[in-house]
């Protein structure tokens, strides 16, 4: 009888060994899977950011051919209908300028955290956040469309 109630003790501790180590691996998995997934938004916001940068480039050499001729059609013919498309083209400058090399990332993400903290209800997914049981209907639903299409296309 002291054997039994020996070998339940051992197995109860093996037990809560194990469920410790799963706990541990689980905790692991998901700091990993955290990490990684805050190492692809950087990199997808350093893209995109390269990608501001290369469209100010091009937007920047677009603008000095724009306001060269601008300024040549101005001296030629004195009016100043030739340098009043510099007006707009120059605010669209700022703003790649800003969004290539100064704060406007970091505003954005200010404004990011605001809304966050202080607007939670433009957040709301339309229909709510999806459950399995919706997802599962929404599989069986689709499944019985395609079973009904390839029903009609036999007959």
């Amino acid at each position: 009888m002291g054997n039994v109630l020996g070998m339940n003790k051992i197995m109860d501790d093996q037990l809560a060994k194990n469920q410790e180590f799963m706990l541990k691996m689980q905790t692991m998995t998901l700091e990993r899977q955290l990490a990684m997934q805050n190492v692809m938004r950087e990199r997808m916001m350093a893209t995109q950011i390269a990608r501001s940068r290369d469209l100010f480039y091009w937007f920047a050499s677009f603008y000095s051919l724009a306001l060269i001729g601008g300024i040549a059609g101005f001296r030629h013919t004195r009016k100043p209908a030739a340098i009043v498309p510099l007006v707009p083209l120059t605010f669209i400058l700022g703003y790649q300028a800003d969004m290539a090399f100064y704060t406007k990332i970091h505003r954005i993400q200010v404004e990011a955290e605001s809304i966050l903290k202080s607007e939670q209800d433009l957040l709301a997914m339309p229909g709510g956040v999806p459950t399995v049981e919706t997802i599962d209907q929404a599989r069986r639903a689709r499944k019985d469309e395609e079973r009904a299409k390839s029903h009609q296309l036999f007959l």
